[in-house]
């Protein structure tokens, strides 16, 4: 079992939430020692609401749930992917899209950043 590392954040990890089935990224949260553990005990992802400060689990009341199908940590073990299947409508984002990454950035020839 691979550790992961919640000190480096303040005891947060980002989790990337990948559709497994089309690879899309999803959304991403943060977790912390807490909301991983529920995650592997329950079977879906349990993230840390840092505006609440409380366990939440994604879909809990909307219904689209975050099954996990398979999860892995990057070569720091300070950031996690889940590949999941989505249960309910497909709405991952709480604006009503499949994705929460839905607003493109312009790049500059010099490669930086603009709003669009």
């Amino acid at each position: 079992m691979e550790r992961i590392d919640f000190e480096k954040m303040d005891g947060l990890v980002p989790g990337i939430v990948q559709d497994a089935r089309t690879g899309e990224v999803l959304m991403l949260g943060f977790l912390n020692a807490a909301s991983y553990a529920r995650t592997l005990e329950s079977g879906f992802v349990t993230f840390w609401s840092r505006t609440r400060q409380k366990l939440w689990m994604k879909g809990e009341t909307s219904g689209n749930r975050l099954r996990v199908v398979s999860a892995a940590t990057d070569c720091d073990h300070d950031t996690l992917l889940f590949r999941v299947e989505v249960q309910g409508d497909g709405l991952v984002c709480h604006e009503g899209t499949v994705s929460c990454f839905t607003r493109p950035l312009a790049l500059s020839a010099q490669g930086e950043a603009h709003n669009v």
